[in-house]
């Protein structure tokens, strides 16, 4: 589930989905805007991402401290 497996493509697990989400994260953009972008990202091909997959990756993402959530915005965590 996190990882990809034999079963479960790169583009289908929370680590890829996760490294997806940082890769368009590039300004502060609330959840909303941050899902569009993902659809516009994967187009019309089969591999349609599920919303409840798209959070689960923001859940994994804030949980190792990727992301953060500022005044309604989410934001990728400067590392120091």
């Amino acid at each position: 589930m996190i990882l990809p497996t034999k079963h479960l493509p790169p583009d289908r697990s929370l680590l890829g989905v996760g490294a997806e989400v940082l890769l368009l994260l590039d300004r502060p953009k609330t959840v909303s805007r941050l899902w569009k972008d993902i659809q516009q990202h994967r187009g019309e091909s089969a591999n349609r991402l599920p919303f409840d997959w798209f959070i689960l990756s923001l859940n994994f993402l804030y949980t190792i401290d990727a992301i953060q959530m500022d005044r309604g915005r989410l934001t990728r965590q400067v590392v120091r």
